[in-house]
């Protein structure tokens, strides 16, 4: 078995924080290769020191057999590591051709040469079995052909290994049946395959080896994945037995005045008719495929697109929201989005200033806010939450996917939102972090918060909802209510989506 990458001893150390201590990694050629580990394990620092983001404190990396110092992506693409990021990183103006071709645009006497770029796109794209015209424009394309894209321009720039970063985590599942395949291509063409995701089904679905990460170490280095079961691997991430959170029974919520009601609702956007309500202290599930419709239909709720025919009523009055601002102030609506590296949080910012920017009109003194109330805020919501930091100064940015999420959920929880719409909460999350999420959520129904969750995640869904709308084209295609019992459930919303059911 060849070793096309083989890392060793890898640390990195940021201040206050070891994202990575000694941790080893051996790529061999056609296999694909699962990296497992829980949010803060220091899988993101190893997968951006092996593509020049990050260098690395101490280790080695060998590639074919000779050690590589990368210094910067170029380099690491240089090298034949190619990677595919959760956030895609395609130009949505450029046509395909152009961002398959981007890293290296073929040239003839100091021109771009626009049929060879054609040309080298079709093969990329051939090697893929993806039947798609290399002059349409990204922003044309659904999540799933995006991702196929993706990967066509790591083929362009000749990767023999292929890291791909939670690749499934916005596609529906015939989305992904449809990617995987792709990927057991090219492991049979003898490219190696770095998989990280949270999904262990995935993992054992289409994985041959593993490694695991835990608090920065490799506590399983490049096994084969068929010695391990499913909570061999969970307990191998946790570093003890795992058991699941398990919600205590929800109280029925009786009928009363709704805290959100949306009534006979058109968009802009294409939604037709749609209503639906939450009340105080119940979750409301949306669930639908990808493109059904849902976060379109939240952001427009809080501004962000514009109602046709409708209304809307907060609390018994009607509602003239026009924008997350105006949502929070007027209506104590607030939003946790699915994007939170764009939306969620600022990336650049401290976590002190993340937390505390719903709140600052409460906190300035004179009009200024001071870094010690900013920082009681802080220490209450991190310590609530468990967010993994160095200090309240530590940039955003730095932390892992998880706790930047922990971020955006805290700062709308400080400020003390009525109305909660919760936009995927789990996605990219480790187990223990969506056990702890799932837990949250129920504690703040509990605690009279209204809250709208929309999740692709059905078994996510039938934990937490007490009532589900499924949504199918941009409409209501049903409501069921929770029974607690997953397989009908399941069952009766799966109907709802294909359209081959009724309202429960």
């Amino acid at each position: 078995m060849t070793s096309l990458l083989t890392a060793t001893g890898l640390t990195k150390t940021f201040p206050g924080v070891r994202a990575l201590d000694r941790a080893n990694l051996t790529i061999a050629a056609g296999r694909v290769h699962a990296l497992l580990g829980e949010n803060g394990a220091g899988k993101s620092t190893l997968i951006k020191i092996l593509t020049g983001v990050y260098r690395p404190d101490g280790g080695q990396i060998l590639v074919d057999g000779r050690e590589v110092h990368l210094h910067s992506p170029e380099k690491a693409r240089r090298a034949g590591i190619g990677v595919v990021h959760q956030e895609r990183n395609l130009i949505g103006a450029f046509s395909v051709a152009e961002n398959i071709c981007l890293e290296q645009l073929p040239r003839r006497r100091g021109l771009v040469d626009r049929g060879r770029i054609t040309a080298e796109a079709r093969r990329c794209l051939g090697l893929l079995d993806l039947d798609l015209d290399p002059s349409t424009p990204v922003s044309r394309l659904s999540p799933a052909q995006a991702q196929l894209v993706e990967i066509a321009k790591a083929l362009a720039a000749d990767s023999k290994v292929l890291l791909l970063d939670e690749p499934t985590a916005s596609l529906t599942s015939d989305e992904a049946d449809r990617l995987y395949n792709v990927v057991r291509k090219l492991r049979d063409a003898g490219h190696g395959i770095v998989l990280v995701t949270h999904k262990l089904e995935e993992v054992f679905a289409v994985a041959d080896q593993l490694t695991v990460l835990r608090d920065g170490r490799s506590v399983v280095e490049s096994s084969l994945l068929g010695a391990y079961s499913h909570d061999d691997v969970v307990n191998e991430m946790v570093g003890r037995e795992h058991n699941q959170v398990a919600l205590a029974t929800r109280r029925v919520i009786p009928p009363g005045k709704p805290a959100l009601a949306v009534t006979r609702v058109s968009t802009a956007a294409g939604h037709r008719d749609i209503t639906l309500h939450v009340q105080p202290g119940e979750i409301l599930g949306l669930y639908g495929l990808v493109g059904a419709g849902r976060t379109e239909l939240a952001r427009t709720l809080l501004g962000l697109g514009r109602i046709t025919e409708g209304t809307v009523v907060v609390d018994g009055a009607t509602a003239d929201i026009r924008d997350v601002g105006d949502a929070l102030r007027r209506y104590r609506i607030g939003y946790v989005t699915e994007n939170r590296k764009e939306e969620g949080v600022f990336l650049e910012q401290t976590i002190a200033r993340n937390v505390a920017v719903t709140v600052w009109s409460k906190l300035a003194r004179w009009g200024l806010v001071r870094d010690r109330a900013e920082h009681s805020i802080v220490t209450e919501y991190t310590q609530r939450l468990n967010i993994k930091l160095s200090s309240a100064e530590q940039l955003a940015g730095q932390l892992s996917g998880g706790n930047q999420q922990k971020v955006s959920l805290a700062k709308w929880l400080a400020a003390d939102c009525k109305v909660l719409i919760i936009d995927e909460p789990t996605v990219g999350i480790d187990i223990r972090s969506k056990g702890a999420f799932h837990q949250l959520i129920g504690d703040l129904a509990d605690s009279g918060v209204a809250v709208l969750l929309i999740s692709s995640d059905l078994p996510e869904v039938v934990a937490l909802a007490d009532r589900i709308a499924v949504m199918r084209d941009f409409r209501i295609a049903g409501e069921v209510v929770n029974t607690r019992e997953y397989t009908p459930m399941s069952r009766a919303i799966i109907r709802l989506i294909h359209g081959t059911g009724m309202a429960a």
